[in-house]
């Protein structure tokens, strides 16, 4: 698809325009020491998220130390595994196996043990069932996303569309025991290409990068296509996919920086691609909207667009509008993902969907630029 035909069918895709042109961050100007790119990240979760500056601080540093804790419990659990979130109000995360034996290795971890009935494996097992389906969702279901707090999958639907809803997941040979049915009034869509100052696409349209990797940089797929050409930085679209991913990836000369413009006359370096559990905040970078926060929802979520679902996503409620396509999200200085798209604007609130970037690193052999 042409980015005229996305451009005038008002595609939902939320391409955030974070870091306008990575390879530019200027390391050594005013505002990119340590101090300014914390406190840029910590202001904007205050505002965000309602939180004191104490709080913030407090919950950056927990939520690190749950990421890590988190990855270890997933490898050391194996089958039993069902999934982690972070939990705000205690500051601690939670994790879910469906083995009772379990629990002392969990707490022994520090973490809080619940028990559950199915397996993160399972889960997958049935998500994976409706994305094979996914032609026949009915036009009132957005999408469908694994819940572990639930321990099911949540499939999206309008309330007059609910019997349709739990017939296709009937269909599509998954147990109505192991999904529940939340009404939703959300839309879902990528956001539009327009015209600004982060990087052109063809000398017509805008995204926003996302991050520095060698070689180049990633954003949004639908930002380009292979062969398409971009300037401020100049480059070529080596490689992209959209819908089904919607992830891409830009040779580039220019200068390339492992950070990420926070738009307050500075950066934020970027460490790793660690991923945040379920719960924890969540900061995003676009050439639209700038600096804007918000909590991550879901992990693994399919989003049905009118181009076509994009599966694999994450959910989150920080919000983001038209041109921040393509742009990063960080979860305290872990690269996250690349905006995909989401319903709502920076006025209202809204969802935003996120293409994870350590899934786009792998499908093209990539490493992050670290700053």
């Amino acid at each position: 698809m042409t980015h005229t035909m996305r451009v005038s069918m008002g595609i939902s895709v939320l391409a955030v325009g974070v870091v306008t042109a990575l390879g530019q961050a200027a390391v050594g100007q005013p505002g990119s020491s340590d101090e300014s790119r914390s406190a840029t990240m910590k202001s904007a979760m205050q505002r965000d998220l309602g939180l004191s500056a104490a709080e913030v601080n407090d919950r950056l540093a927990a939520e690190k130390k749950a990421s890590k804790t988190q990855k270890e419990l997933r490898s050391e659990l194996g089958s039993s595994y069902a999934g982690a979130w972070f939990d705000a109000t205690s500051g601690s995360l939670v994790v879910a196996s469906t083995s009772a034996a379990e629990a002392s290795t969990i707490r022994s971890a520090g973490a809080k043990a619940q028990q559950a009935k199915r397996s993160e494996k399972q889960l997958s097992t049935y998500q994976s069932r409706l994305n094979a389906a996914k032609a026949q969702a009915p036009d009132t279901v957005p999408g469908w996303f694994v819940d572990v707090k639930s321990n099911s999958i949540v499939v999206q639907s309008r309330a007059s569309g609910v019997d349709e809803a739990k017939s296709f997941v009937k269909k599509a040979g998954v147990p109505a025991s192991a999904v529940t049915v939340k009404t939703s009034s959300e839309a879902p869509r990528a956001l539009d290409v327009v015209g600004g100052n982060a990087y052109y696409i063809d000398n017509t349209y805008r995204c926003s990068v996302g991050f520095s990797v060698n070689g180049g940089f990633i954003s949004a797929g639908h930002c380009g296509s292979p062969g398409s050409t971009t300037t401020s930085p100049t480059g070529t679209f080596a490689g992209s996919s959209f819908p089904g991913n919607d992830y891409s990836y830009v040779r580039t000369s220019d200068t390339l920086v492992g950070a990420v413009n926070n738009y307050a006359g500075g950066t934020v370096a970027v460490s790793g691609s660690s991923e945040a559990p379920v719960g924890s905040s969540i900061c995003r970078s676009g050439s639209t909207t700038g600096w804007r926060c918000g909590t991550i929802g879901a992990r693994n979520s399919t989003v049905n667009y009118a181009e076509g679902s994009v599966t694999g996503l994450i959910r989150t409620n920080a919000c983001a509008e038209g041109g921040d396509s393509g742009g990063s999200a960080l979860s305290g200085n872990q690269a996250q993902g690349v905006t995909s798209g989401g319903s709502g604007n920076c006025t209202t609130g809204g969802t935003t969907y996120f293409q994870p970037v350590n899934e786009i690193l792998s499908a093209y052999g990539l490493s992050l630029v670290r700053g």
